[in-house]
């Protein structure tokens, strides 16, 4: 497909950056508010993500979690109560310091995450063995200070939802988080069509005041990564803070083990830049707001407006279907839809109406494809979900290609002065490697695989015994 129509959206591999910023303001996801760092969804932009938050909401409550709302402040004093978790926090965190013209007694926190919220609530409701497990989700917005911002991947405030959950032992917490991941990883790489990478945070990179944190990691078009979900096993240390303990089947006091896990709009970002091409947004048929666009030919024409509004009354009961029966000239409609991503556009005009046929076209490949009007439904659901599996490979292929092994410091240096994506190296477990990894390339350990594979027995740093495998890069 030419560029010829896309002039006002810059090269997507001349500047990746600005080619971003250009499709999501463009393709009317959203526009800029008037504070630094926030960012008006518009109705496309939220259509979208009520697609994904309604996948996912359905999976969660699959699950056994119920859906729960939390205030959004919190008093300082009950954020201070776990050390390690507002130290994490402490500079992203923004205060509300006064209450119309009066000075408030205590400093309100706007949540940056609700854990403490929850730790307060679970303690009043949890008493014995037969309160467990708890398991509450909710949907909201949060607030963090980013100083560097940019739209769907970082913002000063976003949405998401947060899990947070309480069980009697550690190993069913540990069973929960790594259901909880799999349940990320079944979004993104069957609504949205993007391959994953599923492992463990390293110390140095997990949630504050975690035991352990899981994530999903996923690589972009320009062969950076993105953290597209984590899910952390919080042990007994917020118990403890916030005294959240039950009584066993013997008697016994116990503490509670817990858990929490987060979804984020910044996944929109990351479908724009798994899929997105020269023209646009491509967006993947599960998740699209509209799956299939329909543009009259000649519409001036008898009886061809009447016969597009009939198609799409019939479509609608199969897939999301909308018409575009406005003036425009049909250039202009092609490459609106086009650069909005709309999985397939439906053109008709007079002599398919004289055929009884229509014209499919499809955004990913840009083939046209001449359907009989009696089997239009099969083949529109067909072509939907070959999309979407296409979409998937063509991903999985990209992040194949954008994957490299270094076996010594200097081969791993070497490639990320030259090369973008995924590096894959043995690593000691020694902090101080993470960060000369860190200080001499700009990357960051991504994961410790689930699955690892074995590169060799030394660390890629030290050259000292090692037996993790550590996916690293540079990230959003």
């Amino acid at each position: 497909m030419g560029k010829e129509f896309v002039k006002d959206i810059t090269d997507m591999e001349e500047d990746f950056g600005q080619w971003y910023t250009d499709v999501v303001t463009k393709a009317d996801l959203i526009d800029y508010s008037s504070v630094r760092g926030s960012m008006i969804i518009r109705p496309y932009g939220f259509a979208l993500w009520e697609n994904i938050k309604n996948e996912l909401d359905f999976r969660i409550k699959e699950t056994g979690h119920e859906n729960v709302y939390m205030p959004l402040f919190i008093p300082e004093s009950l954020l201070q109560k776990e050390k390690d978790h507002i130290e994490g926090f402490a500079p992203e965190v923004a205060w509300v310091t006064h209450g119309g013209t009066e000075e408030l007694t205590e400093r309100l926190c706007v949540r940056p995450t609700s854990e403490v919220l929850f730790c307060e609530h679970y303690k009043n409701i949890i008493h014995s063995y037969r309160d467990l497990p708890k398991l509450y989700n909710q949907w909201a917005n949060v607030v963090r200070w980013e100083k560097t911002t940019r739209p769907f991947l970082r913002t000063l405030e976003f949405l998401w939802q947060e899990g947070h959950t309480c069980h009697a032992t550690d190993e069913e917490a540990l069973e929960e988080t790594i259901k909880m991941l799999e349940v990320y990883a079944d979004v993104c790489e069957n609504v949205l069509a993007i391959p994953v990478i599923k492992g463990q945070k390293t110390e140095k990179e997990k949630f504050a005041g975690a035991k352990y944190t899981y994530t999903i990691e996923s690589i972009m078009h320009d062969g950076k990564a993105l953290q597209s979900g984590t899910s952390h096993h919080l042990g007994d240390g917020f118990a403890k803070a916030f005294g959240i303990q039950y009584t066993d089947k013997d008697g016994k006091l116990q503490y509670v083990q817990q858990t929490s896990w987060g979804f984020t709009t910044r996944i929109i970002g990351a479908m724009i830049m798994v899929h997105g091409d020269q023209r646009g947004l491509v967006i993947p048929p599960k998740a699209a707001p509209i799956q299939v666009m329909i543009v009259p030919i000649a519409q001036h024409k008898e009886g061809v407006l009447d016969y597009a509004y009939e198609l799409k009354k019939s479509l609608s009961q199969v897939v999301r279907v909308d018409i575009d029966a406005s003036d425009k000239k049909p250039g202009w409609k092609f490459n609106e839809y086009e650069m909005k991503g709309i999985p397939l556009r439906l053109e008709v005009g007079p002599k398919d109406i004289e055929n009884k046929q229509v014209v499919l076209v499809r955004r990913d490949s840009g083939e046209k494809i001449v359907v009989a009007i009696e089997q239009l439904e099969t083949q529109i659901i067909n072509v939907l979900e070959d999309i979407q599996q296409q979409l998937f490979e063509k991903a999985k292929q990209n992040r194949q290609q954008k994957t490299y092994t270094a076996k010594s410091f200097a081969e791993f240096k070497e490639i990320f002065q030259t090369k973008t994506g995924f590096v894959q190296a043995m690593w000691c477990g020694d902090q101080s490697c993470e960060d000369k990894i860190k200080e001499e390339t700009g990357a960051t350990s991504r994961c410790i695989p689930f699955e690892q594979s074995k590169l060799g027995n030394t660390c890629v740093v030290c050259e000292k015994e090692a037996d993790q495998l550590v996916y690293w890069a540079k990230a959003y």
